[in-house]
């Protein structure tokens, strides 16, 4: 059994250290934090450095996170910090006859015309069944093999707060890459369950992975933790945020004169409510009232780029 912590009801925040966090990445912290503040839940902090990670990046989004008001509770942990427990499960899996090699390059899945094995798109069970021959004549030619999970449904049910019950897809995923790496989708059930996290709040692009991550917990004998995936902040032309879209981070909106509690009364606006500080938002948070529609970041006057009308 994967390693757990008696569950003390948590939300969360875990961001990937690659870059500053964009009024985006800010706001659904801000929605993570409300969520979990406003039923009585602890908030924790978890930086997901499994991937790409730009030095000083993690520490330079903890200090824009409490420049906004955002608090957390105990010590932030960092996934490269945990790599044996996600090895740990990986073999409780494997004992259970749960998982595979795959020896597939990316190029070959894409170009696989279908997937006789789970929903069109799905990775296409090319290694599913492989004899002992056929996988050491794979590693004599020095491919690097990865672990998939065997999944023994095609979708699964999850329940989320704004978006109801969602059904969703679910394949053979990767639990770890060929490069010996955790993958996402194994790390974050392992460490939600682990730290006592019962209430997840991200993007609402993570929605569609979202059950192959709840199946996968139930599989490890963990709870599923309750879902709310909240709408992304776009640009004008309805893509997501990046940062060419002009003045996207907390320290573009101080070079441009703007406060932290200016960005925080921008965005508390898009939720539909009047504060300047996340204390104030707090007291008159509604989970309920939270918009199912995006953000589109450039009808704010505040956050119009230089040089835009």
């Amino acid at each position: 059994m994967v390693p757990t912590s008696p569950p003390t009801g948590a939300g969360r925040y875990a961001p990937s250290p690659s870059g500053e966090l964009h009024l985006g990445n800010l706001r659904t912290a801000i929605l993570a934090w409300l969520f979990a503040r406003t039923t009585g839940r602890a908030f924790l902090l978890r930086i997901d450095d499994l991937d790409r990670v730009r030095p000083g990046a993690a520490e330079r989004q903890l200090d824009d996170l409490a420049a906004i008001g955002i608090d957390w509770d105990g010590p932030v942990v960092r996934q490269s910090e945990r790599l044996p427990f996600y090895d740990a499960a990986i073999a409780e899996l494997t004992a259970a006859g749960r998982t595979y090699e795959c020896f597939c390059t990316r190029r070959e899945i894409q170009k696989a015309a279908s997937a006789p094995h789970g929903p069109m798109g799905a990775y296409p069970g090319t290694c599913r069944h492989l004899s002992d021959a056929q996988r050491a004549a794979r590693r004599a030619e020095g491919r690097p093999a990865a672990v998939r999970l065997r999944a023994d449904v095609d979708d699964f049910a999850i329940a989320d707060l704004l978006h109801g019950r969602y059904l969703g897809a679910v394949d053979d995923l990767v639990l770890r890459r060929g490069d010996g790496i955790p993958a996402y989708n194994l790390a974050v059930v392992v460490d939600d369950a682990a730290q006592g996290v019962d209430q997840v709040v991200r993007g609402d692009d993570l929605l569609p992975s979202t059950p192959r991550q709840a199946y996968l917990a139930g599989l490890l004998g963990l709870a599923a933790p309750a879902y709310a995936h909240v709408p992304l902040v776009l640009n004008q032309e309805g893509k997501r945020l990046a940062k060419r879209d002009g003045a996207v981070s907390l320290s573009d909106q101080r070079a441009l004169g703007n406060t932290p509690e200016d960005v925080v009364a921008a965005i508390a606006d898009s939720l539909g409510y009047t504060a300047r500080t996340t204390a104030e938002l707090r007291e008159v948070f509604d989970a309920t009232r939270v918009p199912k529609k995006p953000w589109i970041l450039e009808s704010i006057g505040l956050f119009r780029p230089e040089g835009c009308p």
